[in-house]
């Protein structure tokens, strides 16, 4: 039996298994159309094989030129109302501190790749649609491209400085990648498309902009700072069990992290304002892509105002 699983708007997803039992499926991934310029295909495969040989992904049978082919696992996909139940973001919060504190190989020290990524984005993004209305909404309501390399510029600057440790990440934590299995009461990750060394403050602060969903995006939804301070301390608890540091955090580790996290989120804005603007002009999947990208600038800029008024503590 074959089923389309259809939550997301990079690849088509297919679900096979015998007769009706559902207990034993294997999942088909078919990449979607030009996702390679999206995609390092040979960096997802790495960290797909490093975090399963962690315990941290789903077996991963085989991969062919335009898919793979992986262990499905049982479990609900997550909604932006689940993520901020407090018995599950626990969960989350010491799923990705386990992530985050799997070791570089021989002593090498991981950089962070976002900035170049950004930049290969940025050289990829349409200057113009064919279509006529979706041209003159891109140019009404799209920054220039003048603007938006200042911004990139300004932030790699910026964000830089903020000393956050560069670590593996997920980079994608969207609420439909995390899969919760309630008799087990554990949290899984999937899709590992955009995983890589990256700012760890990056990959909690995507996670935090993901709240929001993403058909209908609402940042009303984006975790308020009492939430926030709540899953960081889980977090940063985890993260130093797993490191060995024992698990006291204290009150400045939190607000330093907070400090991070928020200021990391543009950079996650950003990021995908530029990707959906990619796919707008790529993508055969029925989704508004223009639409979501003008949505992560508008909050970007929105967010810009009000997050660079917090610092670090001394």
């Amino acid at each position: 039996t074959f089923q389309l699983f259809t939550d997301g708007i990079t690849n088509k997803l297919i679900g096979c298994y015998v007769g009706d039992i559902t207990d034993d499926v294997v999942l088909v991934r078919i990449y979607g159309n030009k996702t390679e310029l999206l995609v390092d295909r040979d960096e997802e495969v790495k960290s797909f094989r490093v975090l399963q040989a962690h315990g941290c992904a789903p077996q991963l049978y085989c991969t062919f030129n335009n898919g793979l082919c992986y262990e499905f696992m049982q479990g609900e996909a997550l909604d932006p109302e689940h993520v901020c139940n407090p018995d599950i973001f626990r969960l989350i919060a010491r799923q990705l501190a386990k992530i985050h504190t799997i070791h570089a190989h021989n002593g090498w020290i991981p950089k962070s790749n976002l900035w170049l990524k950004m930049g290969k984005y940025f050289s990829l993004i349409p200057t113009e649609f064919t279509d006529e209305e979706v041209n003159k909404r891109f140019l009404s309501d799209i920054p220039s491209s003048q603007v938006l390399q200042e911004e990139m510029a300004w932030m790699k600057e910026r964000l830089s400085n903020l000393g956050s440790p560069v670590v593996l990440c997920h980079n994608d934590l969207l609420c439909k990648n995390i899969i919760y299995n309630k008799k087990r009461g554990d949290v899984q990750f999937i899709d590992y498309e955009y995983s890589g060394y990256n700012y760890l403050a990056y990959d909690i602060g995507n996670h935090f902009n993901e709240f929001a969903g993403v058909n209908e995006v609402d940042y009303s939804l984006y975790p308020n700072r009492k939430l926030q301070e709540q899953w960081l301390r889980s977090y940063l608890e985890a993260y130093k069990e797993y490191k060995g540091f024992g698990t006291e955090v204290s009150e400045k580790e939190v607000e330093v992290l907070y400090v991070q996290v928020n200021q990391f989120a543009l950079a996650s804005h950003f990021f995908w304002g530029l990707w959906a603007l990619i796919q707008a002009k790529y993508s055969t999947i029925d989704f508004d892509f223009l639409g979501y990208a003008i949505v992560r600038f508008n909050q970007y800029f929105k967010m810009k105002l009000e997050v660079m008024t917090l610092t670090l503590p001394e």
